[in-house]
């Protein structure tokens, strides 16, 4: 390592790493701060769901092509116009008046998100070419990444309860600033001999597909999942879907090369990739929600409760490339789906009975399973490609990780929604309480104290029974977690015996 750090390629190493670890900065940040962005800005449930899932949405959708750009008209020059975009729009999240603008501009923050991961990822495969050094690079990225994901939820936390949760996005200005002075000082310009031509008909239908499946998620809830207008958007999302992937079949360059799907085991790899972000990365989003509204914790006391999660998610990768050496890649992801789904069922059953120490049990054991998933996801895709189909491999595994922790927070949060409003409505016909709409509403939207208001005479009770019901919602999301990480495991374990 230390033949690494004596190369003048560090600075450009280090540049792209804290590039790259801005973005889940931010994202895991916001996890933290949702609960007082509801409460301050009068959000509903659905409100709260887009402002991670358009972030989310832009992100995923625009990775793959950003990596096109940035190949065409040069890296070191998308990273600036990313790093800038997304300098803007924290600007711009910081400032909003309402939380549909909010949302808008985390859409734009997911823009210049991926515009900024796509070319730092490009520039440090770019910068070194030996495979020992190259190993050693991805080995520091990827320490970097997990000590952003360790240190954010107490950087959310201390932001929020010191000085407020619009400073979450505002702090991002001066670290853009100084990191766009390392990238203009230290990263030389490149860019591909043979760039990809950009696939805008997949890309516009890609996006499109997975914002209708999106939006018919989150507003499944509150219309209804038969209700007309669930139908029509769930349709629709399928109908782009299926549009796309005829789009992909005809074209010369694709953005999404089918055939690669062909292969059991990459099918099975791309499903335990999913599985992984939807069942165990999303719960950086999830657990401050579950901690706060179920448990009543403040931000910052949620921030620290976060570390058996986070610590795990950085320690145990270190305990994957230990088992690399004796088990097979496909084994461990098999073994670290099934540990996710343990931590989950474990996490179920502290929520239902408001365990304090299940729920430390539940999320060290949790963090721990996606720890080992973290790399083994990445290098069970790349190992069932040819070497050059592996840019292509590379960009399905990226996409198919934030498409996964899009449709977890979604569908997770639907299942939340569904189960805490109904936990709600029941323990209103206790408490004969005649305000039960805006009630929920207020419940739902995390404004917990300003709910039981409308119940000056059972204050007390009234919270005390919108966090069971907000602890029985979050059993069930545990549940359906745990159902899906088990599942991807059976495929994985199945797709890996018959490739």
């Amino acid at each position: 390592m230390r033949a690494l750090f004596a190369n003048p390629t560090q600075r450009i190493l280090l540049t792209a790493s804290l590039g790259c670890a801005m973005t889940v900065l931010d994202t895991n940040v916001v996890g933290i701060i949702l609960p007082t962005i509801s409460r301050e800005l009068g959000a509903s449930f659905a409100d709260i769901e887009w402002v991670v899932s358009t972030y989310v949405l832009c992100f995923s959708a625009l990775l793959l092509p950003a990596g096109s750009v940035a190949d065409r008209y040069g890296r070191k020059r998308v990273f600036l116009c990313g790093l800038t975009l997304f300098a803007l729009a924290s600007l711009a999240c910081a400032l909003v008046p309402s939380i549909r603008a909010l949302y808008m501009a985390r859409a734009a923050q997911g823009i210049g998100a991926a515009f900024l991961l796509a070319p730092a990822l490009a520039i440090i495969g770019h910068a070194f070419h030996d495979e020992t050094r190259r190993a050693q690079a991805w080995a520091f990225w990827g320490g970097i990444m997990g000590l952003t994901m360790v240190a954010a939820p107490l950087i959310g936390g201390a932001i929020n309860t010191l000085m407020g949760w619009r400073w979450a996005f505002a702090i991002n200005l001066p670290a853009c600033l100084g990191l766009a002075l390392a990238v203009i000082g230290h990263i030389p310009e490149s860019r591909s001999a043979t760039p990809r031509a950009l696939d805008l008909p997949g890309i516009a239908t890609f996006s499109c597909a997975i914002f209708m499946l999106t939006w018919a998620l989150i507003t499944g809830p509150e219309h209804g999942w038969t209700s007309a207008a669930f139908l029509a958007r769930s349709t629709g999302g399928i109908l782009l879907f299926w549009l796309f992937i005829v789009i992909e079949r005809r074209r010369i360059q694709p953005m999404l090369e089918l055939s690669l799907f062909r292969r059991g085991s990459f099918v099975g790899s791309v499903t335990a990739m999913f599985a992984y972000a939807a069942a165990a990365q999303v719960m950086a989003s999830l657990l401050p929600l579950f901690l706060q509204n179920a448990r009543g914790m403040q931000a910052a006391a949620a921030g620290a409760a976060m570390l058996p999660f986070a610590v795990a998610m950085l320690l145990l990768p270190q305990a994957g490339r230990a088992l690399a050496r004796r088990l097979r890649s496909s084994t461990i992801v098999v073994l670290g789906l099934s540990v996710v789904a343990l931590g989950n069922l474990v996490l179920a059953f502290a929520a239902d009975a408001g365990s304090t120490p299940f729920i430390v049990i539940g999320m060290a054991v949790l963090g721990c399973g996606g720890g080992l998933l973290n790399g083994e996801t990445q290098k069970a895709i790349m190992s069932n490609v040819p070497p050059e189909r592996a840019g292509m491999a590379s960009g399905i595994s990226t996409t198919s990780r934030f498409t996964g922790v899009l449709a977890g927070f979604a569908g997770l949060g639907a299942v939340l929604a569904e189960n805490a409003r109904q936990a709600m409505i029941e323990g209103l016909l206790k408490l004969d309480s005649p305000h039960a709409t805006e009630f929920v509403s207020r419940a739902m939207a995390g404004d917990i104290d300003g709910a039981a208001r409308l119940l000056p005479q059972q204050h007390t009770a009234a919270a005390l029974m919108v966090r069971h019901a907000y602890g029985v919602g979050f059993s069930r999301v545990f549940l359906v977690a745990a159902l899906v990480a088990f599942c991807a495991a059976l495929i994985m374990r199945r797709t890996s015996r018959h490739p």
